[in-house]
């Protein structure tokens, strides 16, 4: 790994523990991860110097953590939408009970928790929709690839074309919802609650940058390792 040179998306795929380090500096390491070091630190006038040096501070990893830059591509396909598929599916109808209590209790106070409602709720609807072209889509095709050059049979052609173009798709809706989750971070101060707060505020704060943890994570894998060896796996049928 050569964290000078290579891109963002690249080095956290190789050693996950620096998305902290990135996440710290606010530095997009999955919707963004096609920029070096460099060039995000020059966008949001960064010294990358130090940025550089917490990464090479890093404590040596334990090798508990999991690899799964070299994870089969079916078996990282089935691992998004059995944990974070379902973790979006699981959490979403709870975050959207709590924020309609909270705008019914706090609204009155605090008028942009009906904003950080109706960005969730836009969220919901545009990943429930995402997830299902993944899962009847695209995950498949993925499937059929690898089972392919497995048995050294030939692919069908889809009726997207190339795999590209889904994966174009996908990618743009990501930008989309971390646009939002943005949003939603910038108007809930980082997720900390006001002083007022009762508990089930600070939960649904909790809970909402949980949200955002994971489909950070969830962007991630699919964006810096799953797509591109998808697309460098299409090409060798070519």
């Amino acid at each position: 790994m050569n964290i000078k040179r290579d891109f963002i998306g690249d080095i956290v795929a190789e050693d996950f523990r620096t998305a902290a380090v990135f996440k710290r500096y606010g530095i997009d390491f999955c919707c963004k991860g096609g920029r070096t070091i460099e060039e995000a630190c020059d966008s949001k006038k960064l010294g990358k110097e130090q940025v550089y040096e917490d990464i090479e501070n890093l404590p040596k990893s334990s090798g508990d953590s999991i690899d799964f830059n070299s994870w089969p591509l079916d078996l990282l396909a089935d691992y998004v939408e059995k944990t974070h598929h379902r973790y979006v599916e699981e959490k979403t109808p709870v975050l959207q009970a709590f924020l309609d209590k909270l705008c019914k209790v706090h609204g009155g106070s605090h008028p942009e928790l009906f904003q950080i409602r109706d960005l969730f709720e836009s969220s919901a609807q545009d990943l429930g929709a995402h997830m299902k072209k993944e899962e009847l889509m695209l995950f498949p095709f993925i499937k059929n690839m690898v089972n392919a050059k497995i048995s050294g049979n030939a692919i069908q052609q889809p009726p997207f074309g190339t795999v590209e173009n889904p994966v174009n798709m996908m990618k743009h809706e990501h930008t989309v919802e971390g646009e939002r989750l943005r949003k939603i971070a910038e108007l809930t101060d980082e997720y900390n609650p006001p002083a007022d707060a009762c508990n089930t505020y600070r939960v649904t704060f909790s809970m909402l940058q949980d949200f955002e943890n994971d489909l950070h994570k969830h962007i991630h894998l699919e964006n810096n390792i799953l797509f591109p060896k998808a697309i460098r796996l299409e090409k060798e049928f070519s």
